[in-house]
């Protein structure tokens, strides 16, 4: 298996380019990486992986060890942080910060996407599309820095979380 990275040395696995072949789950694309990083592939770390990577929402990582535990119940929280370090380190998950300084962890973005999380339910969503090169120049310019990459995550309510008079409101 062959990886790529882009401009922000996210990784991309590139399976056997056959065609009508089904897309790897990105929880054995996941355990592939941390294999191939020197990392057992423990009943803990699986499950943890298994957790993260499907999850379509950020989780804290009490929440991860809560939900790990249901299935591995003698699983420790220094595990859980140990496999999050881990797939941070390899830019599988991304650490999010948050206003209260607590974290949650998320699907790395791919490619060139940005996050939409919800400040109530933690749904996150992905989205491309951006032209910043005009504020990136500026900012370049003005601050003498040679700007390398950029992050961008927009925090609010998901239509869900919204009361239906704001969905109206928004629409006016």
């Amino acid at each position: 298996m062959e990886t790529l990275y882009n401009e922000n040395d996210f990784h991309y696995h590139l399976d056997d380019p056959m065609p009508n072949q089904e897309k790897k789950p990105i929880d054995e694309i996941w355990l592939d990486s941390l294999q191939a990083s020197g990392c057992r592939l423990t009943t803990p770390r699986r499950v943890i992986v298994n957790i993260i990577g499907n999850s379509k929402r950020a989780l804290e990582a009490v929440e991860i060890f809560d939900l790990s535990r249901d299935e591995h119940p003698h699983l420790g929280l220094v595990t859980v942080y140990r496999t999050l370090d881990k797939l941070e380190q390899l830019r599988l998950v991304q650490r999010v910060h948050q206003p209260n300084g607590c974290h949650l962890y998320l699907r790395a973005p791919q490619g060139h996407e940005h996050i939409l999380l919800c400040k109530s339910c933690r749904r996150t969503d992905y989205f491309s599309g951006d032209d910043l090169s005009q504020l990136i120049e500026e900012t370049s310019r003005n601050s003498g820095y040679e700007i390398e990459e950029h992050w961008l995550q927009f925090m609010g309510l998901c239509a869900s979380c919204r009361k239906p008079t704001q969905i109206g409101r928004a629409g006016e």
